[in-house]
């Protein structure tokens, strides 16, 4: 993978399309911006589509546990709800 590399804002400024390029090509992992030496912004190319649906599915997996035997699927109100008998504000 690439590597980081840490720039001034004016030097960014003048060579702003072809660091893009370079993260596009993956020449480059980020991008340091620094104003006066102090880092002010890090630029980094996105996630790739896979990586983001990984990390949205499933990423809870595991926790929650269900006690065995607990029937997620069973009723758990005795009483009519009210929207089965039309009312839908109360």
């Amino acid at each position: 993978m690439g590597e980081t590399r840490s720039i001034s804002a004016s030097e960014f400024k003048a060579t702003c399309l072809d660091l893009l390029k370079q993260l596009d090509e993956h020449k480059l992992q980020r991008v340091v911006i620094t104003r006066r030496g102090r880092p002010v912004a890090v630029l980094t190319p996105p996630e790739s589509h896979a990586d983001a649906i990984d990390g949205l599915h499933g990423f809870m997996r595991g926790s929650v546990t269900v006690p065995d035997g607990f029937d997620l699927t069973a009723p758990i109100l005795d009483d009519r709800l009210d929207a089965e008998d039309g009312i839908l504000h109360r």
